[in-house]
């Protein structure tokens, strides 16, 4: 399943969602690449849209490869297979403390533009561009788990089957379009997947407050 780019996954997958209509969700959306599908599943669903700002750690040597993440808590997830891919204890501390930062930069941007909603007792959405690893998606599910929501869901437009299965016991439901199997990255399912900047976030969320 390839899509065209984000905003044609987003229509995809507000209509996979189409259920929730009606009970005012929260759509929180992983930046940078999941915020321009949650304003179309949020719009969709006549929600509110928010983020939840985590970051995954990369692996050493190769940072696009997940070990890890960590959220805006400081709270970190380990993937199981991290000591094999050359991530130790310290490596794993350092990284973190890297991606905080990036964490409370981020923050304070959004900040001046968007205020946050409230997640107790809502139903929340939370939404990327898709899960290779599914570590991410995994600490941003744990984030919100901590807000008590009244449910929680993952939805994606693509996942692989170990991302899957990885954030499948964190929350109440996943909704994915299609469970790939032969998955080198998010990028190969998509015809456009150009990088999302900071600027169209910031402009999305301004929208949207």
């Amino acid at each position: 399943m390839v899509f065209e780019d984000r905003v044609d996954a987003g229509r995809q997958l507000a209509k996979a969602l189409a259920a929730y209509r009606g009970r005012h969700p929260v759509v929180l959306a992983i930046p940078r690449g999941g915020v321009p599908l949650g304003r179309i599943v949020a719009d969709a669903l006549a929600g509110d849209l928010d983020v939840v700002l985590v970051r995954k750690l990369g692996a050493p040597y190769n940072p696009e490869f997940a070990v890890g993440s960590v959220g805006e808590s400081g709270k970190v997830f380990v993937a199981d297979y991290a000591e094999r891919a050359g991530a130790d204890s310290r490596y794993i501390a350092e990284e973190a403390d890297r991606q905080r930062e990036t964490i409370r930069r981020r923050r304070a941007q959004y900040n001046e533009v968007h205020d946050s909603v409230n997640l107790a007792g809502r139903t929340i959405i939370v939404v990327d561009d898709g899960l290779a690893t599914g570590t991410t998606m995994c600490a941003a599910l744990q984030e919100v788990r901590a807000c008590k929501p009244a449910r929680l869901i993952c939805a994606v437009p693509v996942g692989s089957p170990e991302a899957i299965a990885r954030v499948r016991p964190l929350c109440e439901a996943v909704v994915c379009l299609a469970i790939e199997s032969d998955f080198g990255g998010v990028g190969q399912f998509y015809r456009d997947f150009r990088q999302v900047e900071d600027e169209a976030v910031l402009s999305i969320l301004k929208d949207n407050s």
